[in-house]
């Protein structure tokens, strides 16, 4: 079905469309157009931002119409419905072809190409080659003030100004004044097949009733204009023979039903519709008229202000048996509320519903961090409960927070639909994101909350909950993910040996706070609330303590930058490692990346340690431990989208059978795999369940820091162990062609980085140059007795290149004789090239 819809919200991933009669849908930004899905894939493939790709909100800004249309309805565990649509043009513009394009239609069209001269637009029509002169642009680009370009996936209004080439070639204008005044006549040859939403058209009334207008268009085409779409200021003064202007609203594939409207917004192409005035969203209105009563859909009301409003059935009463249609009669007054605005009704929604009126919230930007509200259990998943706080409002209790001590079972503590009393720890309406708490201390708290590290003054007691204990004190978080230190010799007034013996994980505890460094987001914090603090009286002057408070910044600096990428430099290269700095802490933070934790792939470990130099800058990098005098970092791929993703587990308590989980080999022993998960968590694979293979040696299938999927088979919670399985057989997600894929295209963009480093220090020039694929023309050197041969050429020079008897072929070769060969393999630390003569593989080179 095609629709015009307006932009209600944009954001990195997704568009929200107000649709016509109060409906919302969705769409994704693979579904935008081919130019802008072949960037976010390119940008995808690489692993880095393009330059040149925009975000979604710096191309499409609420108020815009645009041509949707729907790819699926899906029905969510709630019952709501959720319309996802697309753009793109190809699905949109489906039914034209080359042969029905003609001057003065109205198109919707994506910037595809930046050219000298223009533009190229793709319409979705294939064969057909669209051009935007600069000059049929200037006037909307200095309109938009966005820029002095338009920018690749943005969509356009575009009117086709001339025809070439029986529709081959068609050349297109934005110009304001020209899309405005676009008007769809018999002489372009619309047709039932093609007709799109958003055309204006002359229409002539044939039939007025109750529920709208029936009306004709370009000759041969019916329509109807709903009730919510007539002229509010004409309401339905209309009769038949009169000749009126419409915009087309919908267009049904099947039925060939036409929805129009008579609203004077849509009534000029390029037009917004008009929006909701400020601060009425939630605004209750203590007396509302209605204006008119339609039994199958609802009530138009007018409110105190003048303007219209639309109640759908469901919300005029608590329950369709206490619903009574007489208090629905024009002229009577009700009480009701603004909950939503459609855009493309320019209508308020409002609800009679008592318990609507008088709920506190409506939306997430009416909750603040900190509020204690009530909801209901809505679902129970392994990452934490779900609860419903209010119609459209879903918040997450993550599993941490379901209790003061964390449950293990907690479906025989909470089930579906138990009623339960929150509080917010982080609100994000932006990034729709709602994260609360049901521990009771946190809940019942009467202490200030900490929200901000500008609140977090000298002096003030809060609550908060322990996240890390470690042998130098405990790391405790507050509201938003405001989180500070506590130092060892601040847990209490008797020195504590060691602090994860005394406090665990999701622990609420009542702090004050010594110090805080707002804009390095570095809080310090005290467990001793009745003495003064030993870092206030004593001044820290031996070079232990100082390097002792050194480390503890480190730390709670590193934590902040927990589970997001940095980027570090490299101070001093080790046999094991690198000691780097975090660049965004302008190199206060020191750190320390094992050699095994630069990939995910033991090779390019090594390579990488090889290609780095002091002073180089490594992106990509998160905080993983802290071990001994360096918190430690990680730059393997799997382990950072698993953290990310939150496919990880903070505590053994968290552990199921069945889970699939991210790690790297710690340890091979003789009988087994032992295998690290972030957050210290570790497993046995014992030698059975290592691979599908028979095992002999276990050092023939594993080395130390390799990254592995592990699968959970077993817990022991008394002596604390985990059993696991290594069997790629056990461990594949399902799609193991495309994880193949994943892999392989994660191994060669590491090379290309690799090549890259070596070529800006002007290394191993030729070496860098190499890559798989690549044609060589070569030099039998000699053939060995083994049937293999060592080959030589100028662009080789220095490298040992060599092809094994297979890749000879069928090719019997001399020394002497010249040769093609294909690049299957190069070895940077040994300078070794591996090559293919077959002619096969030759053949099939792009």
């Amino acid at each position: 079905m095609l629709l015009l819809g307006c932009i209600k919200e944009v954001s990195d991933y997704e568009l929200v469309i107000s649709l016509p009669n109060g409906l919302l849908g969705f769409v994704p930004a693979t579904q935008i157009s081919d130019a802008y899905s072949k960037m976010l894939s390119k940008q995808v493939a690489q692993g880095e931002l393009l330059e040149d790709l925009n975000l979604l909100p710096d191309m499409y800004f609420p108020g815009t119409l645009v041509r949707c249309v729907v790819t699926s309805v899906e029905k969510s565990a709630d019952g709501r419905r959720s319309v996802k649509l697309s753009i793109d043009p190809k699905k949109v513009n489906k039914g034209l072809n080359t042969s029905a394009l003609a001057s003065g239609m109205l198109l919707s069209g994506f910037v595809s190409s930046v050219e000298d001269h223009g533009y190229l637009i793709d319409i979705g029509v294939s064969g057909t080659h669209a051009f935007l002169p600069h000059e049929k642009a200037q006037n909307y680009i200095r309109a938009l003030k966005r820029g002095s370009d338009l920018k690749i996936g943005q969509n356009l209004n575009c009117v086709i100004v001339e025809v070439k080439n029986k529709g081959r070639v068609v050349y297109l204008s934005i110009d304001r004044s020209e899309v405005a005044a676009s008007l769809a006549t018999e002489q372009q040859n619309w047709t039932l097949s093609n007709l799109l939403p958003g055309l204006v058209v002359k229409a002539r009334v044939l039939k007025v009733a109750p529920l709208g207008i029936k009306v004709s268009f370009l000759s041969s085409f019916t329509g109807i204009v709903d009730f919510m779409h007539v002229d509010p200021d004409k309401s339905m003064n209309y009769s038949p023979g009169q000749v009126i202007k419409a915009c087309i609203l919908s267009v049904h594939p099947i039925s060939k039903g036409v929805r129009l409207t008579l609203r004077r917004a849509f009534l000029h192409p390029g037009g917004s519709p008009n929006q909701l005035s400020g601060g009425r969203m939630g605004a209750v209105v203590e007396q509302s008229t209605v204006k008119a009563f339609y039994k199958q859909f609802g009530a138009i009301f007018e409110l105190d202000d003048g303007t219209l409003a639309f109640a759908r059935l469901k919300h005029l009463s608590k329950t369709r048996k206490s619903f009574k249609p007489g208090a629905f009669k024009a002229g009577c007054k009700h009480k009701c509320r603004i909950i939503d605005y459609s855009l493309m009704d320019e209508m308020c929604i409002v609800s009679l519903k008592y318990q609507i009126i008088e709920a506190r919230f409506l939306q997430l930007q009416d909750m603040q961090t900190g509020d204690v509200v009530k909801g209901k259990v809505f679902a129970l998943k392994s990452i934490g409960m779900q609860v419903k706080v209010a119609d459209g409002i879903k918040g997450l209790v993550p599993s941490m927070h379901l209790a003061d001590t964390i449950l293990k079972q907690p479906e025989k503590k909470y089930n579906i639909g138990d009623e339960v009393r929150c509080r917010v720890l982080e609100c994000s309406p932006a990034g729709k994101k709602l994260i609360l708490t049901l521990k009771k201390s946190l809940v019942q708290s009467k202490l200030p909350v900490l929200s901000n590290y500008e609140d977090a003054k000298p002096g003030l007691i809060t609550h908060g909950f322990v996240v890390c204990a470690r042998e130098f004190g405990c790391i405790v978080k507050f509201y938003n993910d405001v989180k500070g230190l506590v130092p060892k010799n601040e847990l209490s007034s008797e020195p504590i040996s060691s602090p994860d013996s005394v406090f665990h994980e999701g622990q609420v505890v009542k702090v004050m706070v010594l110090k805080c460094e707002p804009q390095q987001e570095r809080l310090l914090l005290s467990f001793r609330l009745s003495s003064k603090s030993v870092l206030e009286d004593k001044k820290e002057s031996t070079p232990k303590k100082k390097q002792e408070k050194k480390h503890f910044w480190n730390f709670i600096s590193l934590y902040s930058l927990s589970f997001q990428m940095v980027d570090v430099k490299v101070l001093k290269k080790k046999d094991n490692g690198l000691e780097v700095s975090v660049v965004e802490d302008e190199g206060n933070v020191i750190a320390f990346i094992p050699k095994m934790h630069l990939s995910d792939f033991v090779a390019n470990c090594k390579l990488l340690w090889h290609s780095l130099q002091e002073g180089d800058v490594l992106p990509g990098v998160m905080y993983l431990s802290d071990k001994g005098e360096h918190m430690i970092l990680s730059r393997k791929s799997a382990v950072i989208s698993a953290v990310q993703e939150e496919q990880v587990v903070r505590s053994f308590s968290e552990i199921q059978p069945g889970m699939l989980l991210t790690g790297y080999v710690r340890n091979v022993m003789p009988f087994g795999v032992f295998v690290e998960f972030p957050f210290g968590v570790t497993g046995l694979a014992p030698k059975v369940s290592m691979s599908d293979k028979f095992v002999t040696d276990t050092k023939d299938h594993f080395v130390v820091g390799q990254t592995v999927i592990a699968k959970v088979m077993s817990t022991d919670e008394e002596k604390q162990r985990v059993l696991l399985n290594l069997k790629v057989s056990e461990c594949s997600s399902g799609d193991s062609a495309a994880e193949s894929f994943a892999l392989l295209n994660q191994y060669f963009e590491e090379m290309k980085e690799i090549r890259s480093l070596l070529r800006r220090r002007g290394e191993s020039w030729g070496l860098c140059e190499l890559v798989p694929g690549k044609e060589l023309q070569l030099v039998v050197k000699d053939v060995n007795n083994d049937g293999s041969a060592l080959f030589s050429g100028s662009c080789v020079t220095g490298l040992t290149v060599t092809a094994t008897r297979y890749h000879l072929g069928d090719k019997s070769i001399v020394p002497g004789e010249k040769t093609k060969a294909l690049v299957l393999h190069v070895d940077a630390l040994t300078s070794k090239v591996y090559v293919s003569l077959r002619e096969k593989l030759l053949k099939q080179r792009p």
